[in-house]
Protein backbone atom coordinates (compact mmCIF):
# COMPACT_ATOMS: atom_id res chain seq x y z
CA UNK A 1 0.00 0.00 0.00
CA UNK A 2 1.38 4.04 -0.76
CA UNK A 3 1.99 6.21 2.25
CA UNK A 4 0.35 9.36 0.20
CA UNK A 5 -2.84 10.80 1.72
CA UNK A 6 -6.38 10.01 -0.43
CA UNK A 7 -8.03 12.93 -1.62
CA UNK A 8 -11.79 13.43 -1.42
CA UNK A 9 -12.44 11.79 -4.92
CA UNK A 10 -10.08 8.62 -4.55
CA UNK A 11 -11.17 5.33 -3.74
CA UNK A 12 -8.24 3.92 -2.76
CA UNK A 13 -8.72 3.69 0.91
CA UNK A 14 -11.95 1.41 0.07
CA UNK A 15 -10.61 -0.43 -2.27
CA UNK A 16 -8.14 -1.64 -0.12
CA UNK A 17 -10.56 -1.87 2.95
CA UNK A 18 -12.67 -4.18 0.20
CA UNK A 19 -9.66 -6.24 -0.13
CA UNK A 20 -9.23 -6.56 3.64
CA UNK A 21 -12.92 -7.81 3.47
CA UNK A 22 -12.54 -10.44 0.92
CA UNK A 23 -9.05 -11.90 2.77
CA UNK A 24 -11.35 -11.92 5.84
CA UNK A 25 -14.01 -13.83 3.87
CA UNK A 26 -11.64 -16.42 2.30
CA UNK A 27 -10.12 -17.40 5.51
CA UNK A 28 -13.37 -17.69 6.98
CA UNK A 29 -14.41 -20.01 4.52
CA UNK A 30 -11.13 -22.04 5.63
CA UNK A 31 -12.47 -21.78 9.32
CA UNK A 32 -15.89 -23.10 7.80
CA UNK A 33 -14.23 -25.98 5.75
CA UNK A 34 -11.87 -26.89 8.74
CA UNK A 35 -15.43 -27.02 11.43
CA UNK A 36 -17.04 -29.78 8.65
CA UNK A 37 -13.53 -31.63 8.58
CA UNK A 38 -14.24 -32.09 12.16
CA UNK A 39 -17.97 -32.29 12.30
CA UNK A 40 -17.76 -35.14 9.32
CA UNK A 41 -15.12 -36.77 10.49
CA UNK A 42 -15.35 -37.28 14.12
CA UNK A 43 -19.05 -36.09 15.40
CA UNK A 44 -21.36 -37.80 12.31
CA UNK A 45 -19.63 -41.18 12.90
CA UNK A 46 -20.48 -41.00 16.71
CA UNK A 47 -23.87 -40.10 16.49
CA UNK A 48 -24.56 -42.64 13.77
CA UNK A 49 -22.50 -45.35 15.29
CA UNK A 50 -21.05 -46.44 11.90
CA UNK A 51 -17.09 -47.16 11.35
CA UNK A 52 -15.63 -43.96 11.09
CA UNK A 53 -13.00 -44.64 8.25
CA UNK A 54 -14.85 -43.23 5.44
CA UNK A 55 -15.83 -40.01 7.47
CA UNK A 56 -12.18 -39.46 8.51
CA UNK A 57 -11.18 -39.47 4.96
CA UNK A 58 -13.90 -36.94 3.68
CA UNK A 59 -13.11 -35.11 6.65
CA UNK A 60 -9.32 -34.57 5.88
CA UNK A 61 -10.69 -33.70 2.36
CA UNK A 62 -12.38 -31.27 3.85
CA UNK A 63 -9.43 -30.12 5.94
CA UNK A 64 -7.31 -29.42 2.93
CA UNK A 65 -9.89 -27.55 1.31
CA UNK A 66 -10.02 -25.30 4.37
CA UNK A 67 -5.96 -25.44 3.81
CA UNK A 68 -6.13 -24.66 0.39
CA UNK A 69 -8.97 -21.44 1.12
CA UNK A 70 -6.41 -20.05 3.21
CA UNK A 71 -3.77 -20.11 1.65
CA UNK A 72 -4.80 -19.01 -2.33
CA UNK A 73 -7.08 -16.42 -0.17
CA UNK A 74 -3.41 -14.73 1.44
CA UNK A 75 -1.45 -15.48 -1.66
CA UNK A 76 -5.01 -13.35 -3.45
CA UNK A 77 -4.39 -10.54 -0.81
CA UNK A 78 -0.96 -9.99 -1.40
CA UNK A 79 -1.02 -10.30 -5.30
CA UNK A 80 -3.60 -7.94 -5.28
CA UNK A 81 -2.48 -5.27 -2.51
CA UNK A 82 0.82 -5.57 -4.89
CA UNK A 83 -1.21 -4.82 -7.93
CA UNK A 84 -3.77 -2.61 -6.50
CA UNK A 85 -0.53 0.04 -5.55
CA UNK A 86 0.81 -0.24 -8.96
CA UNK A 87 -2.83 1.15 -10.64
CA UNK A 88 -3.56 -2.92 -11.82
CA UNK A 89 -6.27 -5.32 -10.65
CA UNK A 90 -5.37 -8.38 -11.54
CA UNK A 91 -7.74 -11.37 -12.49
CA UNK A 92 -8.42 -14.70 -10.26
CA UNK A 93 -7.28 -17.44 -11.68
CA UNK A 94 -9.58 -19.60 -13.35
CA UNK A 95 -7.31 -22.88 -12.59
CA UNK A 96 -8.33 -21.48 -8.66
CA UNK A 97 -11.61 -20.89 -9.42
CA UNK A 98 -12.05 -24.81 -10.87
CA UNK A 99 -9.90 -26.21 -8.72
CA UNK A 100 -12.05 -25.13 -5.57
CA UNK A 101 -15.27 -25.34 -7.20
CA UNK A 102 -14.09 -29.23 -7.95
CA UNK A 103 -12.98 -29.66 -4.97
CA UNK A 104 -16.34 -28.82 -3.44
CA UNK A 105 -17.91 -30.76 -5.86
CA UNK A 106 -16.25 -33.66 -4.98
CA UNK A 107 -16.58 -33.47 -1.27
CA UNK A 108 -20.19 -32.65 -1.65
CA UNK A 109 -21.07 -35.98 -3.87
CA UNK A 110 -18.76 -38.15 -1.80
CA UNK A 111 -20.81 -36.89 1.24
CA UNK A 112 -24.14 -37.30 -0.09
CA UNK A 113 -22.96 -40.25 -1.20
CA UNK A 114 -21.75 -41.61 2.13
CA UNK A 115 -24.86 -40.79 4.18
CA UNK A 116 -26.47 -41.96 1.42
CA UNK A 117 -24.84 -45.57 2.25
CA UNK A 118 -25.39 -45.14 5.90
CA UNK A 119 -28.53 -44.52 5.96
CA UNK A 120 -29.60 -47.63 4.39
Amino acid sequence: MTDREPGPDDDTQRTYLAQERTLLAWWRSGLACFAVALAFGRLVPALLQVSAGPFVVIGLGFGLLGLAFVYLGTRRDRLVTRYLAEGHFPPISGGEVWGLAAALLVLGVATMILLIIVSW
